[in-house]
């Protein structure tokens, strides 16, 4: 309802010379109170205007007035006066749908699971240009349907490079520092981002996840020597700093594979890997290739490691840091996103495997390929479907 103070004299008489320029019907008919609520409404409507103009998009002011129009023209007021509480309420519920329809809405599809797949020739070099229907996936052996499929270098993509600095490994700091500036500087892109840590018997951050190239540089020049090498623990730890980032998880290794502090486990740092969905990509820095005490278990499982997360592995040795850099980073930019849902899924299992194949090879009769992805998710990790 809208109420007009009336009491100052001047604005009686205004209202009252209103009043009489309508065809008002006889105060017989209608009582006293009835005049006087016409006086609110012609004084107030106005005054609704006003409110309504700053408070209302342009097209719903003709609808609220129209009921306030007529009855000034002519109307019968005391019949008329039910109905003008019509439009308020009309407008009451369409407000909050309104605002409603103004925000976004949030869809999370929390059956989705993801894929990166890595597809190489017999020579090792990424194989580029398949499309979705070169690909055929399955979960548990069940066929599932490629819902989604884009190319890696398209999406963001969340890399974590963490050096061992440990006596086994330690050789020149300085050239490591460069090598590892030139791959930053050559991998990121506007939507990535990159984290730096090094470990021995502790993990330590040099620099948080940024799309910085310079703050990387700075971080770098912060390397020091240490002791003993707790790698599974700096696996565990990296792969947890990753989970929960949007796009690719990668973690870089670089590092002899050997392992003699910390408490993790092989089998630990493996399945916090899979659980937080991150691809380990592992540089085999062994210092002298002859040594008698070189840890070949450790570089065993390095590349075990790397293979069981959908990654790979190099060697220092076959190229220098620099090559070892660049082959990484094309293997990442080659990658291919394939996203199901799980349909006709196998009941009871902890962990569901995961199989990719490709098809058909565009100009290839008989290609022998390496197809490169993660074995498959364990069902009670958000990890399976980001």
């Amino acid at each position: 309802m809208i109420l007009i103070d009336c009491a100052r004299s001047g604005e009686l008489r205004r209202m009252r010379r209103q009043i009489a320029a309508c065809s008002v019907p006889s105060a017989g008919r209608y009582p006293l109170s009835t005049m006087r609520a016409r006086v609110l409404l012609m004084g107030g409507l106005k005054q609704l205007r006003r409110s309504c103009r700053r408070a209302l998009p342009v097209w719903l002011l003709p609808v609220l007035l129209l009921p306030f129009q007529l009855l000034r023209v002519r109307a019968r007021l005391v019949l008329a006066l039910p109905f003008l509480a019509l439009p308020i309420l009309a407008l009451a519920a369409f407000a909050p749908l309104t605002v409603a329809a103004q925000q976004p809405t949030l869809r999370m599809d929390v059956n989705l699971v993801n894929v990166f797949v890595s597809v190489t020739g017999r020579n090792g070099a990424p194989v580029s240009g398949l499309t979705r229907d070169d690909f055929a996936l399955a979960e548990d052996g069940r066929p599932q349907r490629i819902a989604i499929f884009e190319r890696s270098a398209d999406l963001p993509l969340n890399l974590t490079l963490a050096i061992d600095t440990s006596g086994s490994v330690r050789k020149d700091m300085a050239a490591e520092a460069r090598a590892a500036g030139q791959f930053a500087r050559a991998l990121l892109g506007p939507q990535d981002q990159m984290s730096l840590l090094q470990f021995s018997s502790q993990l330590r951050e040099l620099a948080p996840f940024t799309n910085q190239v310079k703050q990387i540089d700075r971080g770098l020049q912060r390397l020091r020597p240490g002791s003993a090498t707790a790698l599974y623990d700096a696996i565990r730890q990296a792969s947890g700093r990753l989970a929960g980032r949007p796009g690719r998880k990668v973690l870089v290794l670089v590092s002899d594979g050997d392992n003699t502090a910390g408490e993790a486990t092989y089998a630990q740092a493996l399945q916090q890997a899979l659980r937080d969905n991150v691809m380990i990509y592992a540089i085999i820095d062994v210092p002298i290739a002859a040594s008698a005490g070189r840890d070949l278990g450790g570089e065993h499982a390095l590349i075990a490691l790397a293979g069981e997360t959908g990654g790979r592995s190099f060697y220092e040795s076959a190229g220098g840091l620099d090559e070892a850099f660049q082959r990484v980073g094309d293997d990442l930019r080659a990658q291919y996103l394939l996203g199901y849902y799980p349909v006709d899924q196998k009941p009871g299992e902890a962990f569901h495997r995961i199989q990719v194949t490709v098809v058909t090879v565009p100009g290839s009769a008989s290609p022998e390929l390496q197809i490169r992805h993660r074995p498959g998710y364990y069902a009670d990790a958000q990890g399976g479907s980001q």
